[in-house]
Protein backbone atom coordinates (compact mmCIF):
# COMPACT_ATOMS: atom_id res chain seq x y z
CA UNK A 1 0.00 0.00 0.00
CA UNK A 2 1.17 3.54 -0.73
CA UNK A 3 2.69 5.37 2.22
CA UNK A 4 3.01 8.72 0.47
CA UNK A 5 0.78 10.69 2.84
CA UNK A 6 0.54 11.84 6.43
CA UNK A 7 -2.93 12.71 7.69
CA UNK A 8 -3.46 16.10 9.30
CA UNK A 9 -4.08 14.59 12.75
CA UNK A 10 -0.71 12.81 12.71
CA UNK A 11 1.81 14.39 15.15
CA UNK A 12 4.33 14.72 12.32
CA UNK A 13 1.94 16.98 10.42
CA UNK A 14 2.45 19.86 12.83
CA UNK A 15 6.16 20.00 11.94
CA UNK A 16 5.81 19.58 8.18
CA UNK A 17 8.17 21.64 6.05
CA UNK A 18 6.39 23.94 3.58
CA UNK A 19 7.07 23.42 -0.12
CA UNK A 20 6.00 26.43 -2.17
CA UNK A 21 4.83 25.66 -5.70
CA UNK A 22 6.07 28.62 -7.72
CA UNK A 23 5.55 29.95 -11.22
CA UNK A 24 7.88 32.68 -12.54
CA UNK A 25 5.20 35.35 -12.57
CA UNK A 26 4.31 34.73 -8.94
CA UNK A 27 7.87 34.40 -7.59
CA UNK A 28 7.96 37.83 -5.97
CA UNK A 29 4.68 37.18 -4.16
CA UNK A 30 6.04 33.92 -2.76
CA UNK A 31 9.33 35.52 -1.68
CA UNK A 32 7.39 38.24 0.17
CA UNK A 33 5.85 35.50 2.36
CA UNK A 34 9.22 34.01 3.32
CA UNK A 35 11.47 35.18 6.17
CA UNK A 36 13.77 37.97 4.89
CA UNK A 37 16.90 35.78 5.03
CA UNK A 38 15.19 33.04 3.01
CA UNK A 39 13.92 35.50 0.41
CA UNK A 40 17.34 37.11 0.09
CA UNK A 41 18.95 33.67 -0.36
CA UNK A 42 16.52 32.72 -3.14
CA UNK A 43 17.09 36.02 -4.94
CA UNK A 44 20.84 35.82 -4.50
CA UNK A 45 21.09 32.34 -5.94
CA UNK A 46 18.85 33.19 -8.89
CA UNK A 47 15.95 30.79 -8.31
CA UNK A 48 13.96 30.99 -11.54
CA UNK A 49 10.87 28.80 -10.88
CA UNK A 50 11.47 26.84 -14.07
CA UNK A 51 9.76 23.47 -14.17
CA UNK A 52 11.55 20.94 -11.98
CA UNK A 53 13.70 23.52 -10.20
CA UNK A 54 13.88 22.73 -6.47
CA UNK A 55 15.64 24.87 -3.86
CA UNK A 56 15.99 24.66 -0.08
CA UNK A 57 16.02 28.11 1.53
CA UNK A 58 17.50 28.84 4.96
CA UNK A 59 16.35 31.14 7.75
CA UNK A 60 18.60 33.68 9.50
CA UNK A 61 20.26 30.90 11.51
CA UNK A 62 21.10 28.83 8.45
CA UNK A 63 18.46 26.15 9.09
CA UNK A 64 16.25 25.15 6.16
CA UNK A 65 12.83 26.72 6.65
CA UNK A 66 11.14 26.00 3.30
CA UNK A 67 11.54 24.64 -0.20
CA UNK A 68 10.71 26.31 -3.49
CA UNK A 69 9.50 24.04 -6.29
CA UNK A 70 9.31 25.52 -9.77
CA UNK A 71 6.34 24.81 -12.03
CA UNK A 72 7.44 26.90 -15.00
CA UNK A 73 5.14 29.31 -16.76
CA UNK A 74 2.83 26.62 -18.15
CA UNK A 75 3.62 23.55 -16.08
CA UNK A 76 0.83 21.58 -14.46
CA UNK A 77 0.74 20.74 -10.77
CA UNK A 78 1.08 17.06 -11.69
CA UNK A 79 4.78 17.68 -12.32
CA UNK A 80 5.28 18.07 -8.58
CA UNK A 81 5.32 14.27 -8.67
CA UNK A 82 9.10 14.61 -8.93
CA UNK A 83 9.19 15.82 -5.30
CA UNK A 84 8.54 12.24 -4.16
CA UNK A 85 12.06 11.32 -5.30
CA UNK A 86 13.92 14.61 -4.95
CA UNK A 87 13.03 15.78 -1.43
CA UNK A 88 14.94 14.40 1.57
CA UNK A 89 13.13 12.17 4.04
CA UNK A 90 10.63 14.02 6.20
CA UNK A 91 7.17 15.52 6.37
CA UNK A 92 6.17 18.23 3.89
CA UNK A 93 3.16 20.35 3.04
CA UNK A 94 2.42 21.81 -0.39
CA UNK A 95 1.44 25.48 -0.40
CA UNK A 96 0.71 28.02 -3.10
CA UNK A 97 -1.49 25.85 -5.29
CA UNK A 98 -4.79 26.91 -6.83
CA UNK A 99 -7.86 25.03 -5.58
CA UNK A 100 -8.15 23.07 -8.82
CA UNK A 101 -4.48 22.01 -8.64
CA UNK A 102 -4.42 20.48 -5.16
CA UNK A 103 -5.76 17.03 -6.03
CA UNK A 104 -3.61 16.74 -9.15
CA UNK A 105 -0.43 17.63 -7.27
CA UNK A 106 -1.03 15.09 -4.51
CA UNK A 107 -2.04 12.42 -7.01
CA UNK A 108 1.19 12.99 -8.89
CA UNK A 109 3.21 12.77 -5.68
CA UNK A 110 1.56 9.45 -4.76
CA UNK A 111 2.38 8.04 -8.20
CA UNK A 112 5.98 9.24 -7.98
CA UNK A 113 6.38 7.69 -4.52
CA UNK A 114 7.64 4.41 -5.98
CA UNK A 115 10.81 2.37 -5.57
CA UNK A 116 11.56 -1.11 -6.93
CA UNK A 117 13.97 -2.66 -4.42
CA UNK A 118 13.10 -6.37 -4.56
CA UNK A 119 16.59 -7.39 -5.68
CA UNK A 120 18.63 -4.81 -3.73
CA UNK A 121 20.73 -6.28 -0.91
CA UNK A 122 20.96 -2.84 0.71
CA UNK A 123 17.55 -1.43 -0.05
CA UNK A 124 16.82 2.06 1.34
CA UNK A 125 14.71 2.18 4.48
CA UNK A 126 11.10 2.97 3.47
CA UNK A 127 10.93 5.37 6.42
CA UNK A 128 13.72 7.42 4.85
CA UNK A 129 11.43 8.88 2.22
CA UNK A 130 9.48 12.13 1.94
CA UNK A 131 5.77 12.19 2.73
CA UNK A 132 3.12 14.85 2.21
CA UNK A 133 0.54 16.05 4.68
CA UNK A 134 -2.76 15.34 2.95
CA UNK A 135 -5.31 18.17 3.03
CA UNK A 136 -8.55 17.16 4.72
CA UNK A 137 -10.53 17.96 1.57
CA UNK A 138 -8.81 15.19 -0.41
CA UNK A 139 -9.87 11.55 -0.49
CA UNK A 140 -6.91 9.48 0.73
CA UNK A 141 -8.60 6.22 -0.28
CA UNK A 142 -9.01 7.27 -3.91
CA UNK A 143 -5.51 8.69 -4.25
CA UNK A 144 -4.02 5.59 -2.67
CA UNK A 145 -5.92 3.07 -4.79
CA UNK A 146 -4.82 4.85 -7.97
CA UNK A 147 -1.20 4.85 -6.83
CA UNK A 148 -1.39 1.24 -5.64
CA UNK A 149 -2.83 0.07 -8.96
CA UNK A 150 -0.11 1.90 -10.89
CA UNK A 151 2.62 0.56 -8.59
CA UNK A 152 1.28 -2.99 -8.90
CA UNK A 153 1.58 -2.79 -12.69
CA UNK A 154 5.14 -1.47 -12.42
CA UNK A 155 6.19 -4.15 -9.93
CA UNK A 156 4.92 -6.98 -12.11
CA UNK A 157 6.71 -5.62 -15.18
CA UNK A 158 9.97 -4.93 -13.33
CA UNK A 159 10.27 -8.49 -11.99
CA UNK A 160 12.39 -10.50 -14.46
CA UNK A 161 11.02 -13.50 -16.32
CA UNK A 162 12.95 -15.94 -14.11
CA UNK A 163 10.54 -14.94 -11.31
CA UNK A 164 7.55 -13.78 -13.36
CA UNK A 165 6.69 -16.62 -15.70
CA UNK A 166 3.16 -17.79 -16.48
CA UNK A 167 2.76 -19.49 -13.08
CA UNK A 168 3.81 -16.32 -11.23
CA UNK A 169 1.39 -14.19 -13.26
CA UNK A 170 -1.34 -16.63 -12.34
CA UNK A 171 -0.45 -16.40 -8.64
CA UNK A 172 -0.37 -12.59 -8.77
CA UNK A 173 -3.80 -12.59 -10.41
CA UNK A 174 -5.24 -15.04 -7.88
CA UNK A 175 -3.78 -13.07 -4.97
CA UNK A 176 -5.40 -9.88 -6.27
CA UNK A 177 -8.71 -11.61 -6.93
CA UNK A 178 -8.74 -13.21 -3.47
CA UNK A 179 -8.02 -9.91 -1.77
CA UNK A 180 -11.14 -8.44 -3.40
CA UNK A 181 -13.41 -11.48 -3.09
CA UNK A 182 -13.37 -12.17 -6.83
CA UNK A 183 -13.77 -15.60 -8.43
CA UNK A 184 -11.06 -17.16 -10.58
CA UNK A 185 -10.81 -19.91 -13.16
CA UNK A 186 -7.61 -20.95 -14.95
CA UNK A 187 -7.27 -23.11 -18.06
CA UNK A 188 -3.75 -24.57 -18.30
CA UNK A 189 -1.79 -26.59 -20.84
CA UNK A 190 -3.88 -29.16 -22.69
CA UNK A 191 -7.03 -27.82 -21.00
CA UNK A 192 -6.70 -24.95 -23.47
CA UNK A 193 -7.27 -27.36 -26.32
CA UNK A 194 -10.22 -29.07 -24.62
CA UNK A 195 -11.81 -25.69 -23.87
CA UNK A 196 -11.10 -24.37 -27.40
CA UNK A 197 -8.27 -21.86 -27.00
CA UNK A 198 -6.02 -23.28 -29.73
CA UNK A 199 -3.94 -20.17 -30.45
CA UNK A 200 -3.07 -19.52 -26.80
CA UNK A 201 -1.94 -23.13 -26.58
CA UNK A 202 0.08 -23.00 -29.83
CA UNK A 203 2.02 -19.89 -28.83
CA UNK A 204 2.97 -21.17 -25.38
CA UNK A 205 3.32 -24.92 -25.87
CA UNK A 206 7.12 -24.91 -26.39
CA UNK A 207 7.87 -23.31 -23.01
CA UNK A 208 8.74 -25.17 -19.82
CA UNK A 209 5.89 -23.39 -18.05
CA UNK A 210 2.54 -24.28 -19.61
CA UNK A 211 0.42 -21.61 -21.30
CA UNK A 212 -2.77 -20.60 -19.55
CA UNK A 213 -5.82 -18.37 -19.63
CA UNK A 214 -6.68 -16.66 -16.35
CA UNK A 215 -10.33 -15.65 -15.91
CA UNK A 216 -11.41 -13.39 -13.01
CA UNK A 217 -14.98 -12.27 -12.31
CA UNK A 218 -16.15 -9.73 -9.73
CA UNK A 219 -19.19 -7.60 -8.99
CA UNK A 220 -22.95 -7.76 -9.19
CA UNK A 221 -24.03 -10.16 -11.92
CA UNK A 222 -26.73 -7.68 -13.01
CA UNK A 223 -24.35 -4.70 -13.27
CA UNK A 224 -23.04 -3.42 -16.64
CA UNK A 225 -20.53 -5.89 -18.06
CA UNK A 226 -16.95 -4.59 -18.31
CA UNK A 227 -14.30 -6.96 -19.68
CA UNK A 228 -10.55 -6.30 -19.54
CA UNK A 229 -8.11 -8.35 -21.61
CA UNK A 230 -4.35 -8.15 -21.06
CA UNK A 231 -1.53 -9.63 -23.11
CA UNK A 232 0.58 -11.78 -20.81
CA UNK A 233 3.70 -12.85 -22.72
CA UNK A 234 6.11 -13.24 -19.82
CA UNK A 235 9.12 -13.37 -22.13
CA UNK A 236 9.27 -13.08 -25.89
CA UNK A 237 12.25 -14.64 -27.64
CA UNK A 238 10.50 -14.08 -30.94
CA UNK A 239 10.03 -17.84 -31.23
CA UNK A 240 11.56 -19.43 -34.31
CA UNK A 241 11.72 -15.94 -35.83
CA UNK A 242 14.28 -15.26 -33.13
CA UNK A 243 14.85 -11.71 -31.95
CA UNK A 244 18.40 -10.35 -31.90
CA UNK A 245 19.83 -9.96 -28.42
CA UNK A 246 19.38 -6.19 -28.40
CA UNK A 247 15.65 -6.58 -29.07
CA UNK A 248 15.29 -9.30 -26.42
CA UNK A 249 16.77 -7.30 -23.53
CA UNK A 250 13.47 -5.78 -22.38
CA UNK A 251 11.20 -8.67 -23.22
CA UNK A 252 10.32 -9.27 -19.58
CA UNK A 253 7.98 -6.31 -20.16
CA UNK A 254 5.96 -8.15 -22.82
CA UNK A 255 3.42 -9.04 -20.14
CA UNK A 256 2.87 -5.31 -19.58
CA UNK A 257 -0.69 -5.55 -20.86
CA UNK A 258 -1.58 -8.17 -18.24
CA UNK A 259 0.26 -6.17 -15.55
CA UNK A 260 -1.62 -3.00 -16.38
CA UNK A 261 -4.95 -4.81 -16.55
CA UNK A 262 -4.35 -6.15 -13.04
CA UNK A 263 -3.49 -2.64 -11.87
CA UNK A 264 -6.69 -1.27 -13.40
CA UNK A 265 -8.72 -4.15 -11.95
CA UNK A 266 -7.38 -3.30 -8.49
CA UNK A 267 -8.53 0.32 -8.91
CA UNK A 268 -11.99 -0.76 -10.05
CA UNK A 269 -12.53 -3.30 -7.28
CA UNK A 270 -11.02 -1.16 -4.52
CA UNK A 271 -13.26 1.74 -5.59
CA UNK A 272 -16.27 -0.62 -5.69
CA UNK A 273 -17.36 0.63 -9.10
CA UNK A 274 -20.82 -0.78 -9.91
CA UNK A 275 -19.79 -3.04 -12.78
CA UNK A 276 -19.68 -6.75 -13.53
CA UNK A 277 -15.93 -6.96 -14.05
CA UNK A 278 -14.27 -9.71 -16.00
CA UNK A 279 -10.50 -9.96 -16.42
CA UNK A 280 -9.00 -12.27 -19.05
CA UNK A 281 -5.23 -12.80 -19.13
CA UNK A 282 -3.87 -15.08 -21.86
CA UNK A 283 -0.46 -15.88 -20.39
CA UNK A 284 2.42 -17.64 -22.14
CA UNK A 285 6.15 -17.62 -22.71
CA UNK A 286 7.07 -17.44 -26.40
CA UNK A 287 9.94 -19.91 -26.29
CA UNK A 288 11.92 -22.03 -28.73
CA UNK A 289 11.62 -25.81 -28.57
CA UNK A 290 10.47 -28.90 -30.40
CA UNK A 291 6.86 -27.86 -29.98
CA UNK A 292 7.26 -24.27 -31.16
CA UNK A 293 4.78 -23.03 -33.73
CA UNK A 294 6.31 -22.09 -37.08
CA UNK A 295 6.12 -19.42 -39.77
CA UNK A 296 3.68 -20.68 -42.38
CA UNK A 297 1.63 -22.75 -39.94
CA UNK A 298 -2.14 -22.45 -40.10
CA UNK A 299 -3.81 -22.14 -36.69
CA UNK A 300 -7.49 -22.45 -36.00
CA UNK A 301 -8.81 -19.80 -33.61
CA UNK A 302 -11.59 -19.95 -31.02
CA UNK A 303 -13.59 -17.70 -33.33
CA UNK A 304 -13.39 -20.39 -36.02
CA UNK A 305 -11.21 -18.33 -38.36
CA UNK A 306 -8.06 -19.97 -39.69
CA UNK A 307 -4.93 -17.89 -39.25
CA UNK A 308 -1.75 -18.10 -41.32
CA UNK A 309 1.38 -17.39 -39.30
CA UNK A 310 3.49 -14.78 -41.01
CA UNK A 311 6.03 -14.34 -38.22
CA UNK A 312 6.26 -16.05 -34.83
CA UNK A 313 7.48 -12.80 -33.27
CA UNK A 314 3.95 -11.40 -33.66
CA UNK A 315 2.53 -13.81 -31.09
CA UNK A 316 0.71 -11.37 -28.83
CA UNK A 317 -2.16 -10.76 -31.21
CA UNK A 318 -2.72 -14.53 -31.48
CA UNK A 319 -3.27 -15.07 -27.76
CA UNK A 320 -5.31 -11.86 -27.54
CA UNK A 321 -7.53 -13.06 -30.40
CA UNK A 322 -8.63 -16.18 -28.53
CA UNK A 323 -9.17 -14.22 -25.32
CA UNK A 324 -11.12 -11.46 -27.09
CA UNK A 325 -13.32 -14.02 -28.81
CA UNK A 326 -14.01 -15.64 -25.43
CA UNK A 327 -14.85 -12.34 -23.76
CA UNK A 328 -16.96 -11.28 -26.72
CA UNK A 329 -19.22 -14.32 -26.29
CA UNK A 330 -20.54 -12.68 -23.12
CA UNK A 331 -21.57 -9.55 -25.09
CA UNK A 332 -20.08 -7.04 -22.62
CA UNK A 333 -21.11 -3.41 -22.64
CA UNK A 334 -17.44 -2.45 -22.91
CA UNK A 335 -14.39 -4.59 -23.67
CA UNK A 336 -10.88 -3.14 -23.37
CA UNK A 337 -7.62 -4.83 -24.26
CA UNK A 338 -4.14 -3.61 -23.32
CA UNK A 339 -1.06 -5.04 -24.99
CA UNK A 340 2.61 -4.31 -25.61
CA UNK A 341 1.86 -5.19 -29.19
CA UNK A 342 3.88 -3.44 -31.90
CA UNK A 343 7.15 -1.66 -32.47
CA UNK A 344 5.28 0.30 -35.13
CA UNK A 345 3.36 2.13 -32.39
CA UNK A 346 6.64 3.23 -30.83
CA UNK A 347 8.04 4.31 -34.20
CA UNK A 348 4.96 6.45 -34.75
CA UNK A 349 4.39 7.95 -31.30
CA UNK A 350 7.40 7.10 -29.15
CA UNK A 351 7.39 5.35 -25.75
CA UNK A 352 5.22 7.92 -23.94
CA UNK A 353 2.08 8.10 -26.09
CA UNK A 354 0.26 4.80 -26.68
CA UNK A 355 -2.17 4.75 -29.60
CA UNK A 356 -5.71 3.55 -29.04
CA UNK A 357 -8.29 2.21 -31.49
CA UNK A 358 -12.07 2.15 -31.33
CA UNK A 359 -15.07 2.68 -33.59
CA UNK A 360 -17.02 4.15 -30.66
CA UNK A 361 -16.73 7.91 -31.15
CA UNK A 362 -18.26 8.73 -27.78
CA UNK A 363 -15.78 6.46 -26.02
CA UNK A 364 -12.91 8.05 -27.96
CA UNK A 365 -14.01 11.52 -26.88
CA UNK A 366 -14.31 10.45 -23.26
CA UNK A 367 -10.87 8.88 -23.34
CA UNK A 368 -9.31 11.94 -24.97
CA UNK A 369 -10.63 14.06 -22.11
CA UNK A 370 -9.60 11.50 -19.49
CA UNK A 371 -6.01 11.33 -20.72
CA UNK A 372 -5.81 15.13 -20.48
CA UNK A 373 -7.31 15.20 -16.99
CA UNK A 374 -4.97 12.52 -15.65
CA UNK A 375 -1.75 13.35 -17.54
CA UNK A 376 -1.83 9.76 -18.82
CA UNK A 377 -1.08 10.33 -22.50
CA UNK A 378 -3.00 8.50 -25.25
CA UNK A 379 -3.70 9.26 -28.91
CA UNK A 380 -6.43 7.91 -31.15
CA UNK A 381 -5.39 6.13 -34.33
CA UNK A 382 -7.75 4.97 -37.10
CA UNK A 383 -9.09 1.49 -37.75
CA UNK A 384 -8.41 2.26 -41.41
CA UNK A 385 -10.45 -0.30 -43.32
CA UNK A 386 -8.51 -0.17 -46.63
CA UNK A 387 -5.45 -1.56 -44.81
CA UNK A 388 -7.43 -4.72 -44.06
CA UNK A 389 -6.34 -6.08 -47.43
CA UNK A 390 -2.78 -6.30 -46.07
CA UNK A 391 -3.96 -9.21 -43.92
CA UNK A 392 -5.19 -11.31 -46.85
CA UNK A 393 -3.98 -14.91 -47.00
CA UNK A 394 -4.03 -17.16 -50.05
CA UNK A 395 -4.51 -20.33 -48.00
CA UNK A 396 -6.28 -19.26 -44.77
CA UNK A 397 -8.99 -16.86 -43.68
CA UNK A 398 -6.44 -14.28 -42.57
CA UNK A 399 -2.72 -13.71 -42.13
CA UNK A 400 -1.90 -12.37 -38.69
CA UNK A 401 0.66 -9.81 -39.93
CA UNK A 402 0.48 -7.26 -42.69
CA UNK A 403 1.99 -7.82 -46.12
CA UNK A 404 3.58 -4.35 -46.00
CA UNK A 405 6.10 -2.88 -43.52
CA UNK A 406 3.82 0.15 -43.18
CA UNK A 407 0.98 0.74 -40.72
CA UNK A 408 1.91 -2.13 -38.41
CA UNK A 409 0.01 -0.91 -35.36
CA UNK A 410 -3.10 -0.32 -37.47
CA UNK A 411 -3.01 -3.75 -39.13
CA UNK A 412 -2.54 -5.38 -35.72
CA UNK A 413 -5.65 -3.59 -34.47
CA UNK A 414 -7.57 -4.59 -37.61
CA UNK A 415 -6.58 -8.22 -37.01
CA UNK A 416 -7.91 -8.08 -33.44
CA UNK A 417 -11.12 -6.41 -34.59
CA UNK A 418 -12.06 -9.60 -36.46
CA UNK A 419 -12.51 -11.37 -33.13
CA UNK A 420 -14.96 -8.86 -31.63
CA UNK A 421 -18.55 -8.79 -32.86
CA UNK A 422 -20.95 -8.90 -29.90
CA UNK A 423 -19.39 -6.40 -27.49
CA UNK A 424 -21.30 -3.13 -27.58
CA UNK A 425 -18.03 -1.19 -27.54
CA UNK A 426 -14.39 -2.26 -27.90
CA UNK A 427 -11.15 -0.41 -27.22
CA UNK A 428 -7.63 -1.58 -28.06
CA UNK A 429 -4.59 0.18 -26.56
CA UNK A 430 -1.08 -0.56 -27.87
CA UNK A 431 1.06 0.31 -24.84
CA UNK A 432 4.85 0.23 -24.35
CA UNK A 433 4.80 -0.60 -20.64
CA UNK A 434 8.24 0.90 -20.00
CA UNK A 435 9.91 4.26 -19.59
CA UNK A 436 13.53 4.48 -20.77
CA UNK A 437 14.13 7.55 -18.58
CA UNK A 438 13.05 8.89 -15.22
CA UNK A 439 9.72 10.72 -15.41
CA UNK A 440 8.26 12.87 -12.61
CA UNK A 441 5.64 10.21 -11.83
CA UNK A 442 7.61 7.06 -12.70
CA UNK A 443 11.30 6.10 -12.53
CA UNK A 444 13.02 4.32 -15.40
CA UNK A 445 11.59 0.83 -15.77
CA UNK A 446 8.16 -0.79 -15.81
CA UNK A 447 5.40 1.70 -16.39
CA UNK A 448 1.68 1.94 -15.89
CA UNK A 449 0.12 3.25 -19.10
CA UNK A 450 -3.49 4.07 -19.97
CA UNK A 451 -4.93 2.70 -16.72
CA UNK A 452 -5.18 6.01 -14.88
CA UNK A 453 -7.03 7.55 -17.81
CA UNK A 454 -9.24 4.48 -18.13
CA UNK A 455 -10.09 4.45 -14.44
CA UNK A 456 -11.00 8.15 -14.63
CA UNK A 457 -13.25 7.40 -17.61
CA UNK A 458 -14.89 4.45 -15.85
CA UNK A 459 -15.50 6.50 -12.69
CA UNK A 460 -17.30 9.12 -14.72
CA UNK A 461 -19.24 6.57 -16.78
CA UNK A 462 -20.33 4.25 -13.97
CA UNK A 463 -20.00 6.38 -10.84
CA UNK A 464 -18.29 5.33 -7.65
Amino acid sequence: MSDAFILVDDPHAAHAMPVHAVRPGALDDVLDKLPPAAAAFAKGTGFSATIGNLMAVPDANGAICAYLAGLGADGRAFHLARLARSLPAGAYQLVGLQDDEVEEAHRGFALGHYWFTRYKSLAPDPDERPRLVLPEALDETRLTLIADGAHLARDLINIPACDMGPEAVEMAAIDLATSHGAATQVFTGHELLREDFPMIHAVGRAAASAPRLIDITWGDIDAPKLTLVGKGVTFDTGGLDLKPGSAMALMKKDMGGAANVLGLAHMIMEAQLPVRLRVLLPTVENAIGAGAFRPGDILRSRKGLTVEIGNTDAEGRLILADALAYGDEDAPELMIDLATLTGAARAALGPDVPPFYTNDNQLAQELAQAQHDTMDALWQMPLFAPYDDMLNSKIADVNHIGSSPFGGSITAALFLQRFVSRAQSWLHVDIYGWTPKNLPECPEGGRDQAIRALFHLLEKRYGG
